[in-house]
Order: C-alpha cells, then structure tokens, then sequence
C-alpha cells in the first residue's frame, strides 16, 4: 500500500459531513489544531471497522450529532506527546470504547487526542496489527469469556459452548478464545458457507441460525449447552437460555437481533441460569488491563491472521455498506497510512 505524506503540524483522516439529513465521506488533509482536547497525542497506525462503525460512516442510528466528525471506535498507535505520568513519547497503546468515534473524533486519522485514562499499554507479545485483528470486538469477547468463566464454566464441563453470530466480529473472536482453551464450541451462523472458516477458528460444530431461531416445545428445553456467548439478542436469547444446563451462563453481547427479550422465567427458577450483561465501551480501565494481556496470551498468532483483511482508508466506506448487510466475514484491519 502507498503512504500518502502530509505536512508537519497536518494529519490525514475520514471526515464525514452531514447535510440535510445526508451523511456523506471524504478523504481530507486536517491541522492538528482542529484536534479535540486530551492530554496524550497518539500517532495512529491502525483503526479497524466494526458494525457501529458500519453505521456511523452512513449515518444511521442517531449515533453522531456533531459535524464533521472523524469516526473509527478503535485505534493503535504510537505516543507522540503526553501530558500525563502514564505514558512517555514513544510507548505504543490501544484504544477502545469511551464513545471515541461517536462523541470524541476517533482512529480513521493519522493522529488522535485523547483522554490518557481512555488508553491501554499494548499487552507484551502483540502487535498493533494484531490488537486491531481484534479491537472491540475482541476486546468484547474475551470479557464475555472472563464472565463465564467467572460464573462457573471450565473446559471440562458437559456441553458445548455456543456462541451465536459466530461469523462477525465478536463472534469469531469468541469461537477462537474458547477453542483455544480447551472448550468444545458451537458455532451459531446464518451463513453456511462460513462453516469451513469457523471450524478453522476451532469450532467442533456448526449450528443453523433457523434451529437456534427455533424456540423449544415448551418452556424448557434439552440441557444443551453449558455456556453462551450471544452476539444476536432478540427472540434468539430466549430461545438459548431455554437450553442452557444447570447453572449454566448466558455473556450477551450484542442486540443485532432487537433489544426486546422475551423468555420464560423457568430456566432461571427452575436451572440456575445466568443472563450477563457484557458493556465493553464503558468497562472499567482495571479490568481493561486483564483482558488485553489475557488476549494476548490465550489467542494464538495464526488464528488472528486468519480473522483479519487488512485495507486502506479509502476502503472504509464501501466496507461500511457490506458490514451492515452481513457481508463481512471475521475482522477488517484499517492501516490509516495507507
């Protein structure tokens, strides 16, 4: 990929613009005056594209109110200036969620500043290629994994792991933690042909969405599953606590599938189970500070290669229809250099 140069004191990034309703995109060459308040200067390398990056960079759902705007909810990058004993010019560092890239300008630029308590140190043993391979998405699996492990699930327990939209972002990331450490997934997918690249990932069976879509004959179904990573919410999250063992925990991740839930109160009497709650934008800086490292050590390398596509900037936002029609598989690195 080429790298086009900018001046000293200049930054390159995607800037949307808002008119009569429209959102719109282009590639500009910005001051660093322009930039937001913040006391650590980040030269950005990385960015990646993530579903409600989808909807950002068209305009969709309300997220952004002020324009222009510089989305992208994640970044990697290098430290160019600090004004905080965190961190030194120099030291490379991660950042997800704080509403960066809804709120605050975010990681489709060259250059961010940014809060110093919105940053990570990126973990020993990664790369920022590879923290953006797994960005929020990621980020958002391991917590779902940490909560479940938390309440109860071990590799040794009877059952299957399910996690559902298993072909996205969060999903792919969660198969392929769980995998790794010994527990026997199932992949939930609307799409058949991503079987072969879920099953790389560690996946030991492939479930149809139509079957998880379908609810049990009664208020309770067979004792399936001994944990669930839900990345699709709606009607489906009924459908699988309904089939979670005894004791067994429910990580909802994402509401792809609607933010009404609708289920039975038996698997809760009756079973034990466990619906968590996973909020990765606003998740404390501590338990932050576990996640990335445990990433870094519970994921092999190759399975990040095989997660990631890597494009430029100019990219994003044909990228952004495609993700949110479901079209993309695994993760999209964005090298903002390029």
């Amino acid at each position: 990929m080429t790298r086009p140069e900018t001046k000293p004191g200049e930054f390159r990034a995607l800037v949307l613009e808002e008119a009569d309703g429209k959102v719109s995109s282009r590639i500009d060459t910005l001051a660093d005056s322009t930039l937001p308040d913040g006391d650590v200067v980040v030269s950005v390398m990385y960015s990646d594209l993530n579903y409600k990056d989808g909807m950002i960079v068209k305009g969709l759902g309300k997220l952004v109110r002020r324009y222009p705007h510089i989305p992208g909810i994640d970044f990697a990058g290098v430290v160019e200036e600090s004004a905080s004993p965190r961190f030194r010019p120099g030291d490379e560092v991660i950042l997800t969620g704080w509403r960066v890239g809804e709120v605050h300008w975010g990681g489709y630029a060259t250059r961010a500043r940014v809060k110093s308590d919105w940053l990570v140190p990126l973990p020993a043993g990664m790369t920022l290629k590879q923290a953006m391979s797994l960005g929020t998405a990621g980020f958002t699996a391991m917590l779902a994994v940490m909560a479940l492990e938390e309440h109860g699930l071990k590799p040794d327990n009877p059952g299957e792991v399910l996690v559902t939209g298993a072909a996205g972002g969060v999903g792919s990331v969660a198969v392929a933690v769980l995998a790794s450490l010994g527990y026997r997934v199932a992949a939930g997918t609307g799409r058949a042909e991503t079987a072969g690249y879920l099953k790389e990932l560690g996946a030991v069976t492939i479930v149809a969405r139509e079957e998880l879509e379908t609810p049990p004959k009664g208020p309770l179904g067979p004792e399936r599953w001994s944990g669930v990573v839900d990345n699709v919410g709606g009607a489906m999250l009924g459908n699988v606590l309904a089939s979670l063992a005894y004791w067994g925990s429910c990580a909802a991740v994402g509401n792809a599938g609607g933010i009404t839930f609708s289920a039975s109160v038996l698997p809760f009497l009756l079973r034990g189970v466990n619906l968590l709650g996973i909020d990765s934008a606003t998740c404390p800086t501590e338990r932050r500070l576990i996640a990335w490292p445990r990433l870094a050590k519970d994921l092999p390398v190759e399975k990040l290669d095989a997660m990631a596509t890597v494009v430029p900037l100019s990219q994003v936002p044909d990228l952004a229809g495609k993700i949110l029609k479901g079209l993309v598989k695994g993760r999209v690195v964005v090298d903002v250099r390029a």
